[in-house]
Parts: C-alpha cells; structure tokens; sequence
C-alpha cells in the first residue's frame, strides 16, 4: 500500500495572519501582514511526515504562498506540491451570493493520487463541500499560544495513516477517535 498524501491548509490550520500584531511577537512577516505559526508545527510536521506524503494547498495567492511556504516547512521535509488559488474552483454561494474558493480534489486525483488515500487538514468545511470524505476538520487557528489542536490530532493522523480508505471513517469528531 501507498503512503497516504496529507494535504494542509495554511491560513487558520498552520498559520495565523493578521494586519495588527497580537501581544506576542509574530514569527515572521508577509508584506502588511503579521504571522503566527501554529503551537506544536513543527513536531506535527515532523510526526506526519513519517507516515504521509505531504502537500500545501491554500486558497491564497501564489506570491503569498511562496513567502509562507519556506517558513512553515522546514527544508529537509519534502512538498509533492503546493497549490494555490490558482488550482481552487470559484462557488457561489446562492443564499448570499458570495464568492468563495472550492478545494477539489478531483484534480489531486488526475495527479495520480487515489481518492480512498487522501486527507485533507483545513479549517473551512466549504473548501471541501465535494469531499467530506477526505476532509479532517481542525478548529480555526487564530493566534493562541495555548492551541493544542496539531498536538491533539497526532493519534487521529497515525491510525488514518493505515487505513485503504480513509473516505469511510468519520472524522468531524476526531479527538473521539483519539
């Protein structure tokens, strides 16, 4: 069996960003924006990398992308890809009529990735609407130094990480899994 291909979110899942700077220093800077690095990243990048294929998927621009990216991953863990807005779909919401970004994972699959393999760790459960199946949700990150959620999933992500198919477990509960 294949190792399974984890997808990560960037903004609120590993990073927080924000125009103001909060009360502790940020880790570092992206143009206007202060940045926060998610409580326990760089253990739980290390943890999954040993069971998962690893790849960024964000919904921002590729510039932005481009200037987190190295400062979130260390160099020594390897990227089958990050994508950006540019691979998101554009969905209109019919209720508000607002634009937001899709996350379909119909084209990781094109890439050779198969479906019943493949996690997907982001925050917003409408980027991934086509795809609960692969979705595993984690609370917004909005800068708390006491955040726990990276820690917390590490049991959830290593059971996932044998299953031939990770579409059949539910997993908008899984610190009940842990």
């Amino acid at each position: 069996m294949t190792q399974a291909l984890l997808i990560l979110d960037l903004d609120e899942t590993l990073m927080h960003a924000r125009e103001t700077a909060l009360e502790w220093h940020e880790d570092f800077r992206i143009g206007p924006y202060f940045v926060y690095r998610r409580p326990f990243l760089e253990n739980f990048l290390e943890q999954v990398s040993k069971s998962f294929r690893l790849a960024v998927w964000t919904s921002s621009s590729p510039e932005y992308a481009l200037e987190a990216v190295p400062n979130l991953i260390p160099s020594h863990i390897s990227l089958e890809f990050v994508w950006t807005s540019e691979r998101c779909t554009t969905h209109l919401n019919m209720e508000t009529f607002e634009r937001y970004w899709i996350k379909d994972l119909r084209k990781v699959k094109r890439r050779g990735y198969p479906l019943e393999r493949v996690l997907m760790l982001d925050d917003s459960p409408e980027k991934l609407e086509r795809h609960y199946g692969n979705w595993l949700p984690v609370s917004p990150f909005e800068g708390d130094p006491a955040d726990t959620a990276l820690h917390d999933i590490l049991p959830v992500l290593e059971r996932l990480s044998f299953l031939e198919n990770v579409r059949r477990v539910e997993k908008r509960f899984w610190l009940s899994l842990s």
